[in-house]
């Protein structure tokens, strides 16, 4: 499998991040299979809208909550790096804490 799991929600709370704040978060590198995607399926309208990673940002958006790392934004990054047989992926990571639920 190439994610650890394929999920279909975003389970943490809501950060609020824009596209501006996620550029502050510095890339690092994430194992492909550590990664919980919060989608099920690519949505081809969802993939080209302006919010999207895909005109935007050259890096995948992954939320770490609760021990888990959660791909929101950058499937199709995901996708293409395990078509090249790659296992990391370059992405920014946004830690959310306890604190950022309440």
């Amino acid at each position: 499998m190439i994610f650890k799991r394929v999920g279909e929600d975003r389970p943490y709370p809501a950060h609020g991040m824009t596209q501006r704040e996620w550029a502050d978060v510095p890339p690092q590198q994430v194992r492909l299979d550590d990664l919980v995607t919060t989608k099920d399926q690519l949505d081809l309208a969802m993939l080209l809208d302006e919010e999207s990673t895909f005109f935007g940002d050259l890096f995948a958006h992954v939320v770490s909550w609760r021990g888990e790392l959660y791909l929101e934004d950058g499937l199709h990054r995901a996708l293409r790096a395990a078509l090249h047989q790659r296992e990391v992926l370059h992405a920014r990571v946004l830690v959310l804490t306890q604190e950022a639920a309440s």
